[in-house]
């Protein structure tokens, strides 16, 4: 298939040399001319454009373009002067990480024009030019039939994971790494949930680590004290573990390369998704403590002291005496 690929970042690049791979042609547009030369260059885009309107122009129909760009207003005003260019039967697919509802209102004002709207998730980061990218789908079924060429293509297939016992019976492409999980908006909800665990899943580790890290610690009576290899340790449970994910690997790779892990600071931030994710179960009545809490700790991380620890601190100097220990101390 021909289609048109807004945003040139390291996953919308990669995806295009995917796809070119696969056979499919792009025509490639990003505010920074420079990386949309070099797709042309190397052969991985069939054309570049100029502006978001010559990419339209150069696009056979039913034309097809699939939106990269940062959530919010990047991806809203993309879309709209997209829109403004695109006839009835052509379609748009956002996969970024929008805000579910924000696909459900924008499915619905395309619609009125004849214009499809696809919200895919898309799990795989940098590595997904090789590994594949698992997508999350959210379309009309009409529509997702006229894009499902190109979701295929992105999408990893059945690789070397073992195969569910039974599941090839059912039917379904999730075994192949791609789904329509239900109507607009759908997509990026179940990518919303998806991000809220990696977060918890992520803490999980991080916090275990942590307590291995610190065995070694003074406060500990000698004989209680271990002095660990995380880096070993993060090896050792890639092979045969329950624990074992692709989490564990890559935390394993960048504990191999710095074992200290002396090059971070320990700032960690929040793409917005991990928020979403505790609305949602607010809205639900859903309990998720897990999730919560590891979306509280990356707040916690941007500071090296809150306003909470300080009351804290007073509140424990003031009924117990316990004074402040000194920093470093």
């Amino acid at each position: 298939m021909q289609l048109g690929l807004v945003g040139l970042g390291r996953m919308g690049a990669n995806m295009v040399r995917r796809l070119e791979k696969g056979g499919h042609q792009c025509t490639v547009f990003d505010l920074n001319a420079e990386s949309v030369k070099k797709l042309v260059e190397e052969g991985s885009a069939k054309a570049g454009a100029g502006s978001l309107e010559e990419l339209v122009k150069q696009l056979p129909k039913p034309r097809v373009v699939w939106v990269m760009v940062p959530a919010g207003k990047p991806t809203e005003s993309t879309i709209q002067i997209l829109a403004n260019c695109m006839d009835s039967g052509d379609v748009i697919i956002d996969g970024g990480n929008s805000f579910y509802k924000d696909d459900i209102r924008r499915a619905a004002e395309l619609k009125k024009h004849g214009i499809g709207y696809v919200d895919a998730g898309t799990s795989g980061g940098v590595w997904g030019v090789e590994r594949g990218y698992c997508l999350m789908v959210g379309a009309d079924e009409d529509v997702f039939v006229k894009i499902e060429p190109i979701i295929k293509t992105l999408a990893p297939g059945l690789g070397n994971i073992d195969r569910t016992p039974g599941y090839d019976k059912t039917g379904s492409t999730a075994e192949q790494g791609y789904m329509r999980v239900g109507p607009p908006g759908a997509g990026h909800f179940v990518k919303m949930v998806h991000n809220g665990i990696e977060y918890g899943v992520m803490q999980a580790y991080a916090e275990g680590f942590d307590v291995m890290t610190n065995k070694n610690s003074k406060s500990l009576p000698e004989n209680e004290r271990y002095d660990l290899s995380i880096r070993d340790i993060a090896e050792l449970w890639r092979r045969g573990s329950v624990v074992g994910s692709w989490l564990l690997d890559l935390t394993a790779m960048a504990l191999t390369e710095n074992p200290s892990l002396s090059d971070f600071t320990g700032f960690v931030e929040d793409s917005g998704e991990g928020r979403w994710t505790i609305n949602a179960a607010i809205e639900e009545a859903v309990s998720v403590e897990v999730l919560a809490s590891a979306l509280f700790t990356r707040f916690r991380s941007r500071h090296e002291h809150t306003f909470a620890e300080k009351v804290l601190s007073a509140m424990r100097s003031k009924f117990g005496g316990h004074l402040e220990r000194p920093t470093g101390g």
